[in-house]
């Protein structure tokens, strides 16, 4: 099924996001995590690609096991960054044999000891949006948005402008970076629609749920934390298993939150933790079906 199809709709989605295996000797404990999470019946599942592209070929063959063993649509993700433009070709060979109805085109993390672009890349996630359109337009294209803008855009404005012409070159739908502080996402919704972007918008959710992810979290993705949530980590944080239930109690606040105010389709970064994932759903049981 493709994603566009879940979006229209009229029912809150809620979807899980894991991540491939960093090293083979890792293979058999993300399956086990994917299985678990897969077994929860998530609207759909996204799966990362790997930073510089070593682990692409799980990425493939977990979102066609998600399809083909739990009947969970999936979708793969494309980076630029890891990808020349006959790498992109072949993995959308790949997922169309395989049935993947559904790419995240992404440019992803430029690792700091990499020359990019190369001449046989693609510089921008608009760059990949089209090439995928002109090969594959039959794929359903999703792309990534920031509520807090882009680390390396010049302005909000500008930012929202890039974003408007990844969704005019052939994005379908948008899935949005990690945010803590649903007011921020609010803004940024209404100045989306401003600018004509009309597509429907998935919510990022990620639960912190260990003292350490909030410097990473908020390395990686430039977002704020509010004082609450600091105050949380400040009190749970040295002890894991608090943590974790006020991390998953903070998120599911965030998404009812969400879900009242009119947005209803949300976005788990799961970080291949089932027992969050099974945590997140439970909480909303009653609110998802």
């Amino acid at each position: 099924m493709k994603i566009t199809q879940l979006l229209q709709e009229d029912k809150v989605t809620l979807s899980l996001e894991v991540f491939p295996p960093k090293k083979d000797t890792a293979v058999e404990q993300v399956s086990r995590s994917v299985r678990e999470i897969a077994a929860l019946q998530p609207d759909f599942m996204s799966v990362t690609y790997g930073a510089g592209g070593g682990t692409s070929a799980y990425t493939m063959q977990i979102a066609k096991d998600i399809k083909a063993e739990y009947n969970v649509p999936s979708m793969a993700h494309l980076t630029c960054v890891s990808s020349t433009k006959e790498t992109v070709k072949k993995q959308l060979e790949c997922m169309q044999e395989a049935g993947i109805e559904n790419v995240l085109a992404l440019r992803g993390d430029i690792p700091a000891d990499a020359e990019f672009p190369l001449p046989d890349q693609f510089h921008y996630a608009v760059e990949l949006v089209r090439y995928i359109k002109q090969i594959a337009p039959e794929m359903c294209i999703g792309g990534a948005c920031y509520p807090e803008g882009h680390p390396e855009a010049v302005s909000k404005a500008q930012d929202i402008q890039h974003i408007k012409e990844k969704v005019d070159a052939g994005c379908e739908f948008l899935t949005t970076q990690m945010f803590f502080n649903n007011s921020i996402f609010y803004n940024y919704m209404y100045r989306l629609r401003e600018a004509g972007v009309l597509v429907p918008v998935i919510a990022g959710i990620m639960p912190i749920t260990r003292k350490n992810q909030v410097e990473r979290s908020i390395q990686l993705s430039g977002s704020c934390v509010p004082a609450r949530f600091k105050s949380i980590v400040d009190w749970f944080g040295d002890d894991p298993a608090k943590m974790k239930q006020a991390g998953i109690a903070y998120a599911t606040d965030q998404i009812i939150d969400l879900i009242a105010n009119g947005i209803s389709h949300i976005h788990v970064y799961t970080m291949n933790d089932p027992e969050v994932a099974a945590g997140i759903m439970n909480n909303l049981s009653a609110i998802l079906h």
